[in-house]
């Protein structure tokens, strides 16, 4: 068995203990607590609400952190510059888009979002001229907050589905 010198083992009658590890982990029980938990779902829902489906340009000031990083939205400078003209790109594809949140899972800052998307395809979206044609995708999205507001994004969704549906292709 290998064993860093100064860490005791593990005492069976006890099992794990904070001496036997020498990483250095932030605080997180103030993250951790039911009620913070339930204000970080909160604080996605009003993302989701304010700024994906309304696209209100304040809400990106009073909701996002200035140095705000998209890890999957395609090319996208950092920050709410970045947010606001990715919104824009898509905003000006798509009409009468619609959120339907299906489930939302909170650990210490980050929050997962399990859910389906709808719009009207009415401007060139994701390279396809419009079709005026209704898709609806699931995606899932998970947020990470710092302070309140949200400072990390990623995003997955079946792209060959969406772009199927947007060009009135057979499912694959």
């Amino acid at each position: 068995m290998h064993r860093v010198r100064g860490v005791p083992l593990p005492d069976p009658q006890r099992g794990y203990n904070r001496d036997m590890t020498t990483i250095e982990r932030a605080e997180m029980k103030d993250l951790r607590t039911p009620a913070q938990l339930e204000w970080n779902k909160e604080r996605i829902r009003a993302i989701v609400d304010r700024i994906f489906v309304h696209q209100e340009d304040a809400a990106i000031d009073e909701l996002i952190a200035e140095d705000f990083v998209p890890h999957t939205f395609g090319p996208m400078p950092p920050g709410r510059e970045g947010l606001r003209e990715g919104m824009r790109r898509a905003g000006s594809g798509v009409s009468d888009p619609e959120f339907t949140i299906h489930d939302l899972i909170a650990e210490g800052d980050l929050v997962a979002a399990r859910l389906t998307t709808s719009a009207r395809h009415t401007g060139t979206f994701m390279g396809v001229e419009p079709t005026g044609r209704r898709y609806s995708i699931d995606e899932i999205h998970i947020f990470r907050l710092r302070d309140g507001l949200l400072a990390e994004h990623w995003h997955e969704f079946d792209k060959g589905a969406l772009l199927a549906q947007l060009k009135g292709e057979a499912p694959r």
